[in-house]
C-alpha cells in the first residue's frame, strides 16, 4: 500500500508472489471509513499480509509523512488482523511520475493511476527482495 493524505494505492501480487499490479485507489475520507474501506477491500482479496511503504528522507530517517503512516498503521493493526511489514519507499511516488510523464499521459489521467502504481512498485520492490533471499539461500550465499 501507498498511504498518502488523499489517497490510499493498493496493489496486490499473484498467488507465486513474483508480479504486483494495482487494484484500487482508495479516497480518503476518514480514518473509520478509510480501514473499513480497506478492510473490505483485503478481505475479497483474500490477503494473507500487507506491505506498506514506509516515506523516509534521503538520509534514511521518518519525517512527517513516515509519521502519519505509521500512525495509520498502527490503527490498522488495531482493525485489520493481518501481519503488516513496513517497506522503506523513498523515491516510488517520484519514480512512477517520472515513467508517467514519459508515457505522455495528461495530468488527469497521471492522477488516477498514480498511487495504484506507486503501490504497485513498492510491492515489487518488496517481491523482488524475497526472491533474493530465497535464491541466497538456495544457493548457500
Amino acid at each position: 500500500m501507498d498511504v498518502g493524505t488523499r489517497t490510499i494505492g493498493v496493489a496486490v501480487s499473484d498467488e507465486q508472489g513474483i508480479i504486483a499490479f494495482g487494484v484500487d485507489t482508495i479516497k480518503r475520507k476518514g480514518l473509520k471509513e478509510d480501514l473499513a474501506r480497506l478492510r473490505e477491500l483485503l478481505d475479497s482479496l483474500n490477503i494473507a499480509q500487507v506491505v506498506v511503504g514506509l516515506p523516509k528522507n534521503l538520509k534514511g530517517e521518518i519525517g512527517p509523512q513516515g509519521r502519519i503512516v505509521l500512525e495509520f498503521v498502527e490503527a490498522m493493526k488495531r482493525e485489520i488482523p493481518l501481519p503488516v511489514i513496513l517497506w522503506d519507499e523513498r523515491f516510488s511516488t517520484v519514480a512512477v511520475e517520472r515513467v508517467l510523464l514519459e508515457a505522455d499521459l495528461s495530468r488527469k489521467k497521471r492522477k488516477r493511476v498514480k498511487d495504484k502504481l506507486a503501490a504497485s512498485l513498492i510491492l515489487q520492490n518488496y517481491l523482488d527482495s524475497q526472491q533474493q533471499l530465497k535464491t541466497e539461500k538456495k544457493n548457500g550465499t
